[in-house]
């Protein structure tokens, strides 16, 4: 009998392989109902934008990109480059296709840029600057933003040749800039009295502390406030989680419209970081986001409570991004933090940069979209501003996020990042949907794939048109390590009018 009874054995367990038992409510995808989800927030219309660094425009040294063979730690961290053409056709048309945004022409460079308000130039910049930025270079930052569909956010100069004999800033170098910018049309939109005023390396005086920075910003706050009240005034503009950012609000006292901060999770392998591609889908680098923001937001509290909060400067890492930064891996990132501080509540993320080193949206030399851009794009068309709270499941490897339909009455979009590596996840959905599926060859190709189709401009530099796959009602799978995003018109969400 023992040998009848171990046989049956054996065949039940292979019966049981074969046909598995009916899944229970723990094994079924999470049901989500477009339907029914609530309203949780709303974002700027500009909340995806990108930086322009001030030496683009200007010409001059900045994250040199890496070369084929270039080593870690390059020796050479910089390049020169000439002004950036911002009168380039393909330029304006894929800038023009993520409008509206900010345009954020700042940078370290601008806290020591000498505008020559003149038609002759100066061919060297005054004692106490270190660059010069002519009326020709910001007359071409404004025809761009107003051909592409771009608010203009900038900082001003604060080094040795714009201070007096005690050593004040003096308000005449951003007195002119806005003045010319006014005299031909344009409009600074909002701008922060310097760039990251907690780091040494500045620009401004040796010895400048928290104390200096507050009787200058008090200046600049009344210059702006006076003269230019259409400019919103951000500040502190400070990076990294430095105690020194609330020496310096204290400082300043309360006056900004936008609480602005800059948010950088890693240093590139040029200066010597220790990141590894292994971790770039990991919930701890994806969640720094996070973290930097929960110190920016208790500031934000303490010293200009209920101020909208803007990230004016960020990207996969600093000194110019590492070499993921242009490929697909880093797209996880990209748009997972989109995700993360709409649903926070944050008004504005400025991508750094459109079109300079590793992390640019687009190529320097060929302007052509990296994969950063892409997502850029299909955010652009998909997400509405209205931010809905998804109430999908808290997993690890499957970030869920909402918003209203871009242009659809009742319609929304989710976002879904499969950031698992080996496994396929699912989400059962109550509507059809329009699906719209990421991926490349590999996670460090540098082609973005669009439900299996190569995405490239075409030889007249259009775009290609970025067209979903029907998908019915019921239970939807995300492969491994993509991103997916899903419109549903139909969803009829009461929460969702007409989004911008």
């Amino acid at each position: 009998m023992g040998n009848v009874r171990a046989g049956f054995q054996i065949y039940l367990t292979l019966l049981l392989l074969a046909h598995p038992a009916p899944a229970t409510p723990a094994d079924l995808p999470t049901h989500v109902s477009p339907a029914t989800m609530v309203r949780v927030g709303t974002v700027d219309p500009r909340f995806q934008s990108y930086n322009i660094e001030m030496v683009e425009v200007t010409g001059g040294r900045f994250w040199r990109p890496y070369g084929p063979n270039a080593a870690q730690g390059n020796p050479d961290l910089y390049a020169y480059r000439p002004p950036i053409d911002l009168a380039n056709p393909r330029l304006r048309k894929l800038a023009a296709a993520l409008a509206p945004a900010y345009m954020r022409v700042s940078g370290t460079s601008a806290n020591a840029t000498y505008f020559a308000d003149l038609e002759q130039p100066p061919a060297l910049p005054p004692d106490g600057f270190n660059a010069v930025l002519t009326r020709a270079q910001w007359r071409g930052v404004v025809d761009f933003a107003q051909a592409v569909g771009a608010g203009i956010v900038t900082s001003f100069a604060v080094s040795p040749g714009t201070r007096d004999a005690a050593g004040v800033w003096r308000p005449d170098q951003a007195q002119r800039l806005f003045a010319f910018t006014r005299s031909v049309g344009g409009t600074v939109a909002a701008a922060e009295f310097m760039n990251e005023p907690n780091l040494m390396a500045n620009g401004a005086p040796d010895g400048y502390d928290a104390s200096a920075y507050g009787r200058d910003f008090k200046l600049f706050h009344s210059l702006v406030k006076t003269d230019y009240p259409e400019t919103k005034i951000l500040g502190p503009g400070t990076v990294g989680e430095a105690a020194s950012a609330s020496r310096l609000l204290g400082a300043s006292g309360p006056g900004v419209d936008a609480f602005s901060y800059h948010y950088y999770g890693a240093l590139s392998e040029r200066c010597r970081g220790t990141g590894t591609p292994e971790a770039a889908l990991s919930e701890d680098w994806l969640s720094g986001t996070d973290r930097a923001l929960a110190f920016y937001r208790a500031l934000r509290d303490r010293f200009e409570p209920g101020k909208p909060i803007w990230l004016t400067e960020t990207a996969e890492a600093a000194c110019g991004g590492n070499r993921r930064a242009a490929t697909f891996l880093d797209t996880f990132r990209y748009l997972d933090q989109l995700g993360r501080l709409a649903k926070a509540g944050v008004q504005v993320v400025m991508h750094n940069t459109l079109a300079a080193s590793d992390y640019g949206l687009l190529d320097e030399n060929m302007l052509t979209p990296r994969p950063n851009y892409w997502a850029a794009l299909l955010w652009r068309q998909l997400m509405g501003t209205s931010v809905l709270d998804p109430d999908a499941p808290d997993e690890p490897a499957l970030h869920v996020y909402a918003h209203c339909q871009r242009g659809t009455p009742g319609g929304v979009t989710l976002l879904v990042i499969n950031t698992d590596r080996d496994a396929a996840h699912a989400l059962r959905l109550a509507t059809p949907s329009l699906r719209f599926t990421l991926n490349a060859a590999s996670l460090r190709d540098a082609t973005m794939r669009l439900n299996g189709h190569a995405l490239a401009l075409n030889a007249s530099d259009d775009l290609p048109p970025m067209m979903g796959a029907p998908t019915e009602a019921g239970a939807v799978t995300f492969a491994p390590a993509t991103i997916t995003f899903l419109t549903m018109p139909a969803a009829g969400n009461k929460a969702c009018g007409q989004e911008r």
